[in-house]
């Protein structure tokens, strides 16, 4: 049983097939039979398993057995506790209801690299950060919750899924490596 932690830079596609002009997986691991276990937007940056074994696969990302998954989210303007109280309540997102999740303020994390492109800077408008727990994860489900709370995501990367972590596995975007097959027990869903 494999289990890979990569780092997916900004605009890499989450799959194996090639797209004309676009980045994917393949074009980072070269490993046979090996799938994500769960996706992240092109547009979003961080931490993705990937997987030969398909219970594995399907325990972290099957809906019912949801691993805590946490983002860090640079919005475009400064996040205080009502809207941070917005997002850790239930939020109506038009389709469906979130979850209660956990949401902090942070300050921009030292270790981050720079996202190539940059964002884009208003002089005239600050930005914040937040931190963000689910468990669970609908598409464009962090963008959506933070719009709705008057604060647009500039940038998005996921830091953690259930135990493992970018700051206990510190990879560099495209980055990639193979986790020993008794961490992969660590990993277990637990309810």
């Amino acid at each position: 049983m494999s289990l890979i932690l990569f780092n997916k830079p900004f605009q890499v596609l989450c799959q194996f097939s090639a797209e004309p002009g676009r980045a994917s997986l393949a074009d980072y691991i070269d490993i046979p039979g090996i799938y994500p276990a769960g996706r992240l937007d092109a547009d979003s940056e961080g931490l993705m398993l990937l997987t030969d074994d398909g219970k594995l696969q399907h325990r972290i990302a099957h809906p019912d057995q949801k691993e805590a998954k946490t983002y860090i989210v640079q919005v475009d303007g400064v996040p205080d506790a009502d809207l941070l109280a917005r997002l850790q309540a239930p939020l109506d997102l038009g389709d469906f209801v979130t979850k209660p999740c956990r949401a902090a303020k942070i300050a921009e994390p030292e270790w981050l690299w720079p996202r190539n492109p940059p964002i884009r800077v208003r002089q005239d408008k600050p930005t914040g950060w937040i931190a963000i727990t689910l468990q669970e994860g609908k598409n464009r489900q962090v963008r959506r919750m933070t719009a709705a709370v008057g604060l647009p995501t500039l940038r998005l990367v996921r830091t953690s899924i259930g135990p493992f972590s970018l700051s206990s596995n510190p990879l560099m975007p495209g980055e990639w490596m193979e986790v020993p097959a008794e961490a992969v027990g660590a990993g277990k869903s637990r309810k």
